[in-house]
């Protein structure tokens, strides 16, 4: 297939883009490295059936002749991490509401199939555990800006299921979990990155809040194979569905498990939200996915343990010490 990946350098994009090209698909990444980095696909380019375009999915202009070649768009660019949402909520609000009006414009007017990628965050502080995907969502007061996230992902639903609905186009929307696994970085505040960091380091590991909440961790080479089942399933088509691992942690548990896996020296150090953010902060306790409608589809169920992906965290941050925090 020709398909067209929009943050293509991010940290699941340059997996994604790298099963594709391995499966024999050609592959045009579209990444303006706001938050994405060239590193994470240099040693894809020169490979025949790669592309790389250095621009925003804002810019319709561009985007137009690459929605037209392509036959399927992952649509993964946004802001993403919870430290650059709580600094920077317009950008979040203009980047993932107003990219995805551009992307769902052109795969409506090219009729793609398009795969929207949005978030766990949806759900906000609803306390039914498992979470699953007609679940009302319950979103915390407007004065905390980490909320602006989840609105702009709902608002991206909203616009794929209307398409959908109003055009017929061939539209799913995939709620992603925890997501982990190699070239992830911590600077935007993804939690195991930054554990493995300061363990390796021997620098004490911060948990923020109290460190009893729970979260379920997946790797993502489990994630870009769903993702990939998901385009070819014609039943996914005009569906909201759960992607990650229903198997999770206390962030003080997975403090203690990086510690222990890397053979740290180091302490654990709690810090308090307005610490570590600058500002209140709104947090969820309990995040898990139920699976049982991705499994129906696709035979989805994850397999790499959470063992496994920090040792593959781990190796990684070993091999790349002067990787961005």
């Amino acid at each position: 297939m020709r398909v067209l990946v929009t943050g293509g350098a991010g940290f699941i994009g340059s997996h994604l883009s790298e099963a594709l090209l391995e499966r024999g698909d050609e592959v045009t990444v579209v990444d303006d490295l706001s938050t994405g980095t060239f590193r994470n696909i240099a040693h894809l380019t020169g490979r025949e059936g790669f592309r790389f375009v250095r621009e925003s999915v804002d810019n319709a202009v561009t985007m137009t002749p690459l929605v037209e070649r392509c036959e399927v768009i992952f649509h993964l660019a946004a802001a993403v991490g919870v430290m650059l949402i709580a600094q920077d909520p317009v950008r979040t609000l203009e980047t993932n509401i107003h990219g995805s009006e551009v992307m769902l414009d052109l795969a409506n007017k090219f009729g793609r199939k398009i795969l929207i990628a949005s978030s766990s965050e949806v759900y906000g502080k609803n306390t039914k555990v498992p979470f699953s995907e007609d679940d009302d969502t319950t979103l915390g007061s407007t004065r905390f800006s980490r909320w602006s996230y989840a609105c702009s992902k709902m608002v991206d639903e909203f616009l794929a299921l209307a398409y959908r609905d109003q055009f017929g186009l061939e539209t799913i929307v995939c709620r992603l979990f925890n997501t982990v696994g190699p070239r992830q970085v911590g600077r935007y505040g993804m939690v195991v990155p930054r554990f493995v960091r300061w363990a390796l380091a021997g620098q004490p590991i911060e948990i923020y809040g109290t460190g009893k909440q729970f979260r379920c961790f997946c790797n993502v080479a489990d994630v870009i194979g769903a993702l990939m089942g998901l385009v070819e399933c014609p039943a996914a088509v005009g569906e909201v569905i759960n992607l990650g691992n229903d198997q999770g942690i206390t962030i003080d548990a997975l403090a203690d498990k990086v510690i222990e896996l890397t053979g740290s020296t180091s302490t654990k150090r709690y810090v308090s939200y307005e610490q570590a953010y600058g500002r209140p902060f709104d947090d969820m306790l309990v995040r898990v996915p139920d699976l049982t409608k991705i499994k129906q589809l696709i035979g989805y169920q994850p397999r790499r343990s959470l063992t496994d992906t920090l040792g593959e965290v781990i190796d990684y941050e070993r091999a790349r010490p002067a990787a961005p925090q």
